[in-house]
């Protein structure tokens, strides 16, 4: 049973209480007093933590500010250091509290789903780390990307020795904004190397708790947990959050048990609420947490477990042998190797490796720009194949996720370049059996290898679970046991509990028939307990359908059924030709442009936005609603029918013509808020159904949204509201949209409104989504 550890509450909605009408960490030198307060009164009450009024101190959020991030964060560690200082002696505070430099969401998404370029927003998340050394641990909180999250880790570790505490605050249904579920986002934090994992913001403590007790059933780190303080409401004009303080801490005594760690709040949350929590919980032991170590990998919003089912790789994204690859990857065409990809998912791939290696190309680059397209277009986790030291480091760098890194090997030189690497960028790493006396030729031989890497592993603080070994498949032709020394390997290897891989078709190098050989050689080795292996999907997954249900790990023979039933659906070798349609799903643009340019030759534009078009967007628009999609495919199925209306466009312009729009929209971000994404991805997609929108940006007085609308005569308003001190604008602005537009509809979202908070507020419509925005413009405008 383990000590509980406090944090303070929310700092926003109390600066509101007193008349806040700028960003929040200019307080931190205009009216200092006031948050030297509130962190005196958290302090008193006895938190152990007090986090700093610097979530926003950065330099996009400040761009107009006359103040900088260096001084706004100095002022604010001195005030929370001040006021943690002023607690000691009393009662409550048998110690100092420590203090967490607060780094929230830079308000952008990353690229390729927004504008901001990855190392620009380790640069400024940096700039912040390097003005809040004198912190006592550094808090990356309520992030909803996980590309995000892993820019600000970065920062974090490459400019300061600071511990790194990470929250992050998912939807209802457990995703962030860019589709990661929690088991991949904790993924990701805990492989960067996080002392803390957490959940914050969103909802109150009955809300999260299934949530967090998901989070705890993954963590293998403490667990943090602030939610806000039940959800809100419109009182007067004013944000409220419904939980007492005796209500809030009810429900959080309600969670000890999952063996959470560190307890505090955010919005709505005051020194009474935690204050009462404290009184409740201090002194009561939490529940231990015994989760053992798994081999994971993730992508932005998936994550593989390896030593569960086997797992296939797909091997085709490699130049070795394969003339077509070779000429993509001379052309640039990353649109060859997208479909290579997007063909190797659809046969059941759930990894892709991604080698780029061949003679007279950058391979940095090249790797760099193919993880990246490829990562663009599928979910699905990636393998980085390279010898190349630069080219791993710099793929590593931009993945988004925790990759498997391909590979180490046991020779000095290898361990002492590979392990560094995969320890800074947090990924799993196959290792080679083989070390500068080559490749034993005994079972016995690769598995004390295999130990070798393992150990070599752990003084760089790599855990067992995060190596994979490679046995080493070697040809039949030359030693008929080769086989067989392989294979027990792995069966010793799994015994040790260690997980493997596999290249399975050099089982059959010189030999006729090979596929046959190497579906037999993958059966054998997955009865063995292999767990993954790199291979042709096209060719292999009717194997790993047969040996499960052989192997009695088929309830009800439903997965064998599935696979086999309409023997014509098996055959997912033959090359499908993409359509405009497969383009625009799959978000692929130079297809989209290709196919738009094909189908002009002989089809009228509107028939080609009627009837191809607009039915693909649609589809990734419900798929998107269904979640068996996410945010980045469903911008980048926007971005592909982008270039496709941008063909026909010119192609119109030509011929002297227009394609009319379907009626006029103004969005705007309302007065007080800096956070547009939401608002820039309603614009993208209601601009891909051809509405004509008018973008106001961020922070817009309720008088220029009116006037707008007047002048354009729109029959439509959107309005964005992310933090709770900005809702009472939103309300400020319908209602003056009500005195001077009575005909106008206006759609609301943001992260803290709800349908009910919407309508209270005199909104016609709630959307929690961009796609609701859409449907709802298609009602009103037609």
């Amino acid at each position: 049973m383990g000590k509980i550890t406090f944090f303070d509450g929310g700092m926003g909605t109390l600066l509101q209480s007193q008349g806040l009408d700028v960003l929040p960490e200019i307080w931190n030198i205009e009216n200092a007093q006031a948050i030297f307060d509130i962190h005196s009164a958290y302090a008193a009450v006895g938190c152990d933590v007090i986090k700093t009024n610097t979530f926003g101190a950065n330099r996009l959020k400040l761009a107009d500010s006359q103040y900088t991030p260096a001084e706004l964060i100095t002022a604010g560690i001195a005030l929370a250091r001040k006021a943690a200082a002023s607690a000691l002696g009393t009662s409550a505070a048998d110690s100092q509290a420590k203090i967490a430099l607060s780094i929230g969401s830079l308000g952008k998404l990353l690229k390729p789903v927004g504008e901001l370029d990855f190392e620009e927003a380790v640069d400024i998340f940096g700039e912040m780390v390097r003005a809040g050394t004198n912190a006592d641990l550094i808090l990356i909180e309520t992030m909803s990307d996980t590309y995000e999250i892993k820019a600000a880790m970065l920062a974090a570790k490459e400019n300061s020795d600071l511990p790194i505490w990470v929250t992050f605050s998912p939807d209802e249904n457990g995703r962030l904004l860019t589709g990661a579920d929690i088991l991949t986002a904790a993924t990701l934090v805990q492989s960067l190397g996080a002392s803390a994992v957490g959940l914050n913001c969103g909802f109150g403590p009955a809300q999260m708790k299934g949530l967090l007790a998901e989070l705890c059933g993954y963590a293998q780190i403490p667990v943090i947990f602030n939610p806000n303080g039940g959800m809100p409401k419109i009182i007067d004009g004013q944000t409220v959050f419904d939980l007492s303080p005796q209500e809030y801490a009810a429900q959080m005594q309600d969670v000890l048990a999952y063996g959470v760690s560190i307890l505090g709040g955010c919005c709505g949350t005051t020194p009474a609420h935690i204050g009462e929590l404290i009184s409740r919980v201090r002194g009561t032991s939490r529940a231990e947490r015994r989760n053992a170590p798994k081999t994971r990998v993730s992508s932005y919003s998936q994550t593989v477990t390896l030593g569960e089912d086997l797992v296939i790789i797909g091997e085709r994204i490699n130049p070795t042998g394969k003339p077509k690859y070779k000429k993509a990857l001379r052309d640039n065409d990353m649109g060859f190797v997208c479909g290579e990809a997007l063909a190797q998912v659809a046969q059941g791939a759930r990894l892709l490796d991604v080698n780029v290696g061949m003679p007279d190309i950058d391979e940095p680059q090249m790797l760099v720009a193919a993880v990246s397209a490829v990562q663009g277009i599928t979910s699905a986790p990636l393998v980085i194949d390279t010898s190349d030291i630069a080219a791993a480091a710099a793929a590593l760098r931009i993945y988004n996720g925790k990759p498997l890194l391909n590979s180490v090997n046991g020779k000095k030189e290898s361990l002492d370049s590979v392990l560094p690497l995969a320890k800074k960028y947090g990924a799993a790493v196959i290792a080679l059996a083989l070390d500068d006396d080559g490749i034993p030729e005994t079972c016995e031989g690769r598995v004390l290898i295999a130990e070798k890497i393992i150990a070599a592993a752990a003084e760089y603080g790599i855990p067992k679970s995060d190596i994979v070994v490679d046995a080493l498949t070697m040809t039949l032709s030359t030693n008929p046991k080769n086989a067989q020394i392989t294979l027990n390997a792995v069966e010793a290897l799994e015994k040790l509990d260690v997980r493997t891989v596999l290249g399975v078709s050099n089982i059959s190098f010189g030999l006729p028939a090979r596929e046959n050989l190497n579906k037999g050689f993958l059966a054998l080795a997955a009865d063995r307990g292999l767990s993954a292996a790199i291979a042709n999907p096209a060719a292999m997954m009717d194997t790993v359908y047969i040996h499960k249900i052989l192997s009695g790990n088929d309830e009800n023979c439903a997965e064998y059924v599935s696979r086999f039933a309409d023997s014509q659906a098996q055959d997912v070798q033959k090359p499908q030709s993409i359509t405009l349609y497969d383009a625009v799903i799959s978000g692929l643009e130079a297809q989209a442009t290709a196919e738009t340019l094909a189908l002009l030759a002989a089809t009228e534009p509107m028939e080609i936005i009627n009837s191809h078009l607009i039915p693909a967007l649609d589809n990734a628009g419900q798929t998107f609603a269904a979640r068996t999609t996410f945010l980045p495919q469903l911008l980048k199925s926007a971005a592909a029918a982008t270039a496709s209306f941008d063909v026909i466009r010119e192609h119109m312009a030509k011929k002297g013509q227009n394609a009319a729009k379907r009626g006029k929209i103004v969005l705007a971000t309302v007065k007080g808020d800096i956070h547009d994404i939401g608002k820039n991805i309603v614009k993208t997609l209601l601009e891909n159904y051809n509405f004509e929108v008018f973008d106001l940006g961020k922070n817009v007085e309720p008088e220029v949204i009116v006037q707008a609308v007047l002048r354009e005569n729109a029959a439509l308003v959107g309005l964005s509201a992310l933090m709770t001190t900005t809702v009472a604008s939103m309300e400020e602005t319908i209602v003056q949209l009500r005195a001077a537009v009575p005909s106008c509809k206006i759609m609301v979202g943001g992260a803290v409104l709800t349908e009910a908070h919407a309508r209270k507020i005199g909104a016609d419509f709630y959307s929690a989504d961009a796609m609701g925005a859409v449907r709802y413009a298609e009602g009103v405008l037609g």
